[in-house]
């Protein structure tokens, strides 16, 4: 057994690369070991700038022998035939052997192998390696650069390092051979670094200042970065996105903290944010009041002898002009009214079947306002109407103008909160201003929903206008596939719609939403919708089938309504009497499949009931009109508690009824009496659709 080092050098792989780079090193790896029959006791992968190291533990010295067999043609085939089969297997005649085949005499070749040396499986597999290795971008380089058949890989590589226990695995690639030499760090070390084996790899490069491990390079990101902070009397915010990066950038990270004008602050904190953040890879901090520091956290990658003042102070110079980049930007866009922004949205071609940003807009805005002018819908109970409606369509019609300002030109993350603070500085109502920042909200599944009424108008026409619009082009999602982001729009429509209690139908909504006043794909985005309330309700701990149940039986697509009878179903058939009465249903529905038979009035027929069939239409004339009441008064649970009642007529009437008797008549209310039976059940759901 023995320890296996392999070390790819090359110049700076990318901080975002790294972490796939590392998993698909040992995906790779292990894959060409499995097919030559070994396999690790424990795999080790590292990644810095400059090179992806593995280390795999208690490699054996070599494979097993393998004996595989070839079935052959059949004794007395043609020479030719057999001849092939033998040079095709490496074998002579007289090493064939003759087996038994369904009656029939047929050649067969025993092909054993003998073991191979693990060193020599590494020297092929290593080239396979980086050959196959699938980094989002790759390049050629030098002479050889020339050709299409040169090796492509992230950056230029430079060197391999390959060792088995202490001895050197020989292998070569594009010119590139292994050794036992590395480099340290490229500021703390001249030279090389020889390596002994996989057990002084990474302490050798640690005493040339190389951490490979990422994970010490996070921690010392993450607690450095917050000791700097805390020196000087600030807190870090936590991003442990740039912890990562920062990790990724460095192979001796030094977190140092330095400042900024305070001037600068004048500028929105989210610009100052991203641009420290994103320009940069500097950490933001708070004062102990909890507002923005005119300071931050840049990580070093050396550990500079004057305690790192140079560094900040060209790190400072940096951010300073990007910082006067940035106010540059928010002082000359508040120099336009959000108006006459708006105006430009004619120029951007929003797609090209479904017009300009203007278009959008104009129809986001109509939409808007017609949310706003339903009775009933639950949205805005306590807000004036005339103010209400003024204020959405002014904010509906302002909502995309900052995607034509400087700011949100460098900055793109900023579309709409940009709009919030120039909607602020001039003068416009805080409703207003609050629904052109939030209008994009919900984003993601845990992201904050918008509970301000003009926010969430604006925001419900936006993403209904994006869905219904797309659906009429036919560019709908397909497998994994969501170019529009549609899926997260439908989520974003059912939250604003659930979490404000918004009473209103989906028909409706779908209908006013649709373009040109026609929908041909309106069932689709229903469906679509009725998708995305499944995944959204399994995150609750709701089944599929329950609502696939319900939505039968709701017609109006009121998504309130139906949650709410959702959650009561399943409640009650995970309950003894739910699960009882769906175990009669099912029997009844399966004895009336095969038969066409409609409910009709028992009392028609001249036939008397037995005590049983008697005690079932006597529960049904008791628990429907109760049921009915429960459902127009929404009071689901009182519905299921109904139907329970059905629970113990419906088991007797099983146990003591035989239903196709040979008395037709019999035959005929028996029928008739399960179909009242299931309809009575569907006026809660349809239990053909639960599994179970």
């Amino acid at each position: 057994m023995a320890d296996f080092l392999l070390e790819l050098l090359s110049e700076e792989i990318p901080a975002r690369m790294q972490a796939k780079a590392r998993a698909d090193f040992e995906r790779l790896f292990v894959a060409q070991l499995s097919d030559a029959g070994l396999k690790a006791a424990d795999i080790t992968v590292y990644s810095t700038p400059r090179r992806l190291a593995l280390i795999a533990k208690d490699l054996p010295d070599q494979t097993e022998a393998v004996s595989e067999e070839a079935k052959g043609p059949p004794q007395g085939a043609p020479d030719q035939a057999v001849d092939g089969f033998c040079r095709k297997n490496g074998v002579t005649r007289d090493q064939l052997e003759v087996r038994d085949v369904k009656g029939r005499a047929t050649y067969f070749a025993v092909i054993n192998k003998p073991g191979r040396a693990t060193s020599d499986v590494l020297s092929e597999a290593i080239p396979a390696i980086i050959k196959a290795f699938p980094w989002p971008k790759s390049m050629r380089w030098g002479d050889a650069s020339l050709s299409t058949e040169s090796l492509r890989w992230v950056r230029p590589l430079s060197g391999i390092v390959a060792i088995l226990g202490d001895d050197l695995v020989e292998c070569e690639i594009d010119g590139v051979t292994s050794g036992y030499e590395t480099v340290g760090h490229r500021f703390h070390h001249d030279g090389v670094v020889t390596i002994g084996n996989a057990g002084d790899y990474a302490e050798k490069l640690r005493a040339c200042h190389v951490l490979v491990d990422q994970a010490e390079r996070e921690a010392i990101v993450r607690e450095g970065a917050a000791k700097a902070s805390s020196d000087g009397g600030l807190e870090l915010v936590a991003d442990e996105g740039l912890v990562i990066e920062n990790a990724g950038l460095t192979e001796w990270p030094v977190p140092l903290l330095g400042g900024f004008d305070p001037a600068f602050l004048d500028v929105p904190e989210e610009v100052i944010q991203l641009t420290a953040r994103v320009n940069q890879k500097y950490f933001i901090c708070r004062d102990q009041s909890g507002k923005l520091a005119p300071n931050f956290i840049c990580t070093a990658n050396i550990d500079a002898t004057d305690g790192g003042k140079a560094i900040v102070a060209g790190n400072e110079k940096v951010l300073a002009a990007r910082l006067s980049d940035a106010k540059f930007f928010w002082e000359l866009d508040q120099k336009t009214p959000l108006e006459e922004h708006a105006k430009k949205l004619s120029n951007i071609v929003f797609h090209e079947k479904l017009g300009t940003v203007a278009d959008k807009v104009e129809r986001v805005a109509k939409l808007a306002e017609w949310l706003v002018s339903l009775e009933g819908n639950g949205f805005y109970q306590s807000s004036p109407g005339d103010t209400l409606h003024g204020e959405v369509s002014e904010a509906a019609r302002l909502c995309k103008a900052d995607l034509v300002t400087e700011m949100v030109g460098e900055f793109p993350d900023l579309q709409g909160l940009m709009g919030g603070y120039y909607a602020e500085k001039q003068g416009k109502s805080e409703a207003v201003a609050n629904a052109i920042r939030d209008h994009y909200k919900p984003v993601g599944q845990g992201d904050e929903v918008p509970t301000d009424p003009v926010t969430v108008a604006v925001s419900l026409a936006d993403k209904l206008d994006t869905l219904v619009g797309f659906f009429q082009i036919d560019e709908k999602p397909t497998g994994s596939k969501d170019p529009f982001a549609l899926r997260r729009a439908a989520l974003g429509v059912l939250r604003l719609i659930l979490e404000n209690n918004i009473r209103i139908s989906m028909r409706d909504l779908i209908t006013a939403a649709a373009h040109d006043g026609g929908l041909d794909a309106g069932r689709d985005v229903a469906s679509f919708f009725i998708d995305r309330l499944k995944v959204q309700q399994r995150d609750a701990g709701i089944r599929h089938d329950m609502i696939d149940a319900v939505v039968s039986v709701e017609h109006d697509g009121d998504n309130i309504r139906m949650v709410h009878r959702v959650n009561a179903l399943q409640a009650f058939v995970e309950t003894e009497d739910g699960a009882n009465l769906l175990a009669g249903y099912k029997r009844a529905a399966n004895i009336l499949k095969k038969e066409k038979v409609e409910q009709s009035d028992i009392e028609s027929l001249s036939y008397t009931p037995e005590k049983a069939e008697k005690a079932l239409i006597d529960a049904l004339d008791a628990a429907q009109p109760d049921v009915t009441a429960a459902i127009e008064a929404e009071a689901f649970e009182k519905a299921m508690t109904a139907l329970a009642d059905l629970r113990a007529p419906i088991d007797q009437f099983f146990e003591d009824v035989t239903v196709n008797d040979s008395d037709e008549d019999k035959r005929t209310a028996r029928l008739a009496l399960l179909a009242r039976f299931r309809g009575a059940v569907h006026q809660v759901a349809d239990f053909s659709k639960i599994e179970g």
